[in-house]
């Protein structure tokens, strides 16, 4: 079945879908591919972050992982000369986010409006920040680097997988692997810097991508909730005349 479905996907992956309006005037021939359709896009990332957060999980306190984790740490820090670090992960850990929201305004179509798109990005941060916050909050795992013990799960990395998957989505996979090759870029940085372990950025990849999917499922939901699926609307213009200030000026009406 996951192979199946992996196949499917990577043979529409160059169209990418709108798991919105993808069965949507659909003629019935084409409904169970776009029904496959769909159930690709949503199952195969959900399985991915499922597998990358359960490795994340157990290479906390695993014998041969931890031992891996540490041997790896220990490889990487030789690279590096002393003190000298490569920060700017700390603010390019947003920057696909900010894509996924304003490249549409570059004449690059997305699949989704501003407003959607605005909506599900700030449904996914709300996800992921409670997510990796909660997760640091009750694991408790010490960085490498001894500075705290927050370091499971990487919040630098889910911020960048969660804007990588946002953008696949939205713009398709051309876009969607240059993005996924950047969030891997700030992941490998993490380790660089000394500020989480393998399992840390495995899990916080996992969970980017969670959250991605997640807010994307509750987007239908949102648009009844705020009754964004209405199309029909009433405006009402009445001109205003004020003699005692002789002012002149139009009263505004929408009912959505």
């Amino acid at each position: 079945m996951w192979i199946k479905s992996l196949a499917i996907c990577l043979t529409m992956a160059g169209g990418g879908t709108n798991t919105s309006d993808s069965l949507n005037n659909t003629s019935p021939d084409s409904l169970s591919s776009q029904e496959a359709r769909v159930e690709c896009n949503v199952a195969v990332p959900l399985g991915i972050s499922a597998t990358l957060i359960t490795a994340g999980a157990i290479g906390v306190s695993n014998g041969w992982m931890c031992k891996t984790k540490r041997s790896l740490r220990n490889e990487i820090q030789g690279w590096s000369d002393g003190d000298k670090r490569f920060r700017a992960d700390d603010y390019l850990q947003y920057l696909p986010l900010a894509v996924n929201i304003g490249l549409d305004f570059t004449g690059i179509k997305a699949r989704h409006n501003f407003r959607e798109r605005l909506a599900v990005s700030a449904t996914a941060t709300a996800l992921h920040v409670g997510l990796t916050q909660g997760l640091k909050w009750c694991v408790d795992e010490e960085r490498p680097n001894g500075r705290n013990a927050n370091s499971f799960p990487s919040g630098h990395t889910s911020w960048s997988f969660m804007g990588a998957e946002l953008i696949r989505e939205e713009y398709g996979w051309a876009w969607g692997a240059g993005a996924y090759t950047f969030a891997t870029g700030i992941a490998f940085l993490r380790l660089y810097n000394d500020e989480h372990w393998l399992n840390d950025i495995l899990a916080g990849a996992g969970i980017g991508i969670l959250s991605a999917r997640m807010a994307y499922l509750l987007l239908p939901l949102e648009r009844r909730l705020f009754r964004w699926d209405k199309t029909s609307h009433t405006t009402t213009c009445i001109p205003i005349y004020s003699p005692e200030n002789q002012a002149v000026g139009l009263a505004f009406h929408v009912e959505f």
